[in-house]
C-alpha cells in the first residue's frame, strides 16, 4: 500500500501545474503550489503516507462537515433541516443568488458557504469563543489529535476578505434563518475554516466516518451511525462543490474538499484518506488530489456505487 501511493502521488506531482492556489483570501495565496501528499489509515489502525503529508494547511469547507454534525447533535434534525435544505447545486460554492429565487427561501444544503453559515449559527454556547472551543474539541477527538489549532494569520485574513460571506449572513438574518448575533456566527465560521490539520489528521476524521461515528483507536462512539451516515451522503451529492456529480462517477466515495487544497475522504468501513494539494482547479478543488484520489478508486476499487 506505501509503495502504492508513493507512486500515485509522484506521478500526479506535475499535474499541480494545471492549478492556482486560493488568493481571494490573502493567507492562502502563500503555499507552494507543488506540494502534494496523502495518508491512508485503514480500520486496523496502518497509516500508509506519500508526499508532503506533514505540511499543516486550514481545512476551510471541510469543516463543514463536523460543524453540521454538531448542530444536529445540539439541536434535532428537525430544527437544523429547517434553516437549510438538502439538494446538490450546480452552482459556485459562494454563490448568493439562489437564496432570493427558490420557491423555499433558504440555503440549499450545508455544504455551501450560505447553507454553512446558518448551519455555523445553530452551534450552541454562550458566544463565539465558546463556540467554537466547542466545535474545536469535536475536532481534536475525531482526529486523534489534541493539538489542533485555528491558524490566527489565515483566521484574520479571511474575516478581513469576507466581504461576500459577510453579505450572506446579513441577508440570510433577513430572511429569518440566522436567528442570532450575524458577526458572532461569522466569526466561528471565519475561524472554523482556519482550523490547520495535516493529512493524518484529515484521515483520522474520514475513518470515523467510516466507521460511522466510532473513534476505532478507542472505541468511543461519538455520535450515533445514523449522524454519521447524514454527514457522508452529504459529501457524496454536495461535497466537491459542484464537481460532486462528476466525481461521484470517477470517484464514489464520500468526500469533502476546501479551498485550502484538502480533501476527506471516507471509504465506509475500510479507510480514511487524507489529501493536502493546494493547487486548485476552476471549481476550488484540488487539481492534484482529485487525481490521486482517482486512482486510489480504481486500483483499489473504493467506490461505493
Amino acid at each position: 500500500m506505501k509503495d502504492l501511493l508513493k507512486g500515485i502521488i509522484d506521478k500526479n506531482i506535475e499535474v499541480t501545474e494545471k492549478g492556482k492556489v486560493a488568493d481571494y483570501i490573502p493567507a492562502l495565496a502563500k503555499a507552494n503550489p507543488r506540494d502534494l501528499g496523502a495518508c491512508i489509515i485503514d480500520m486496523d489502525g496502518n497509516i500508509y503516507t506519500a508526499g508532503e503529508y506533514r505540511k499543516r494547511f486550514t481545512i476551510q469547507s471541510i469543516s463543514k462537515t463536523i460543524a453540521l454534525m454538531l448542530a444536529i447533535m445540539d439541536n434535532g434534525e428537525e430544527e437544523v433541516f429547517k434553516k437549510v435544505g438538502m439538494e446538490p447545486t450546480g452552482d459556485a460554492f459562494n454563490s448568493i443568488y439562489k437564496l432570493e429565487v427558490e420557491e423555499i427561501a433558504k440555503p440549499l444544503n450545508p455544504m455551501i458557504n450560505a447553507g454553512a453559515i446558518a448551519v455555523t449559527s445553530l452551534i450552541k454556547g454562550r458566544d463565539s469563543k465558546e463556540k467554537i472551543d466547542r466545535l474545536l474539541s469535536l475536532f481534536r477527538k475525531i482526529s486523534c489529535n489534541d493539538n489542533i489549532v485555528i491558524n490566527e494569520e489565515v483566521y484574520l485574513s479571511e474575516k478581513e476578505t469576507g466581504n461576500r460571506n459577510r453579505a450572506m449572513g446579513y441577508l440570510l438574518k433577513d430572511m429569518g434563518i440566522v436567528d442570532g448575533n450575524v458577526e458572532e456566527a461569522l466569526d466561528v465560521y471565519f475561524k472554523q475554516c482556519s482550523i490547520e490539520m495535516d493529512c493524518i489528521d484529515i484521515a483520522n476524521m474520514g475513518l470515523f466516518l467510516a466507521n460511522d461515528g466510532t473513534i476505532p483507536k478507542t472505541g468511543e462512539v461519538v455520535v450515533d451511525e445514523h449522524i454519521s451516515r447524514i454527514i457522508k451522503t452529504y459529501m457524496v451529492t454536495c461535497g466537491m462543490y459542484n464537481s460532486s456529480g462528476e466525481f461521484a462517477i470517477k470517484v464514489g466515495i464520500p468526500a469533502k474538499s476546501g479551498v485550502g487544497g484538502g480533501i476527506l475522504a471516507s471509504v465506509p468501513h475500510r479507510m480514511g484518506i487524507g489529501i493536502y494539494g493546494p493547487a486548485l482547479d476552476k471549481r476550488g478543488n484540488s487539481v492534484a488530489g482529485l487525481r490521486v484520489l482517482q486512482s486510489l478508486s480504481k486500483q483499489l476499487d473504493l467506490s461505493i456505487f
